[in-house]
């Protein structure tokens, strides 16, 4: 009797802890490798942008529009990476928190 009642105490724990959602707490180490991240990939943005513009609107749209934006963006994901990745040791923004939304590049 003695092992039912463990045995359904150990169900419900496990099936208690299945349930849980996951968070993602920020912390230095995360914003580090996010800027390390960034700083790697930021010139993904630029054939990313024109495939994205091709896809919605035209492929004219997406080798001048989405050529434009995607330097743009190739500059600013570099940009955030490398600050990121000098102020990893500080909560800057506040809790660590990303300064780019998306995170990563092939992130949505």
């Amino acid at each position: 009797m003695k092992i039912l009642k463990m045995m359904v105490i150990c169900l419900v724990v496990i099936g208690l802890l299945g349930m849980a959602t996951q968070s993602f707490a920020q912390d230095p180490a995360k914003k580090l490798g996010r800027g390390l991240a960034n700083v790697l990939t930021g010139w993904v943005e630029l054939p990313k942008n024109i495939y994205d513009t091709s896809v919605e609107q035209n492929f004219l749209a997406g080798i001048t529009m989405g050529l434009a934006k995607g330097v743009g963006m190739t500059i600013v994901r570099t940009g955030a990476g490398v600050y990121e990745t000098v102020t990893f040791p500080f909560p800057i923004p506040e809790d660590y928190k990303p300064v780019l939304e998306p995170e990563f590049v092939f992130s949505e």
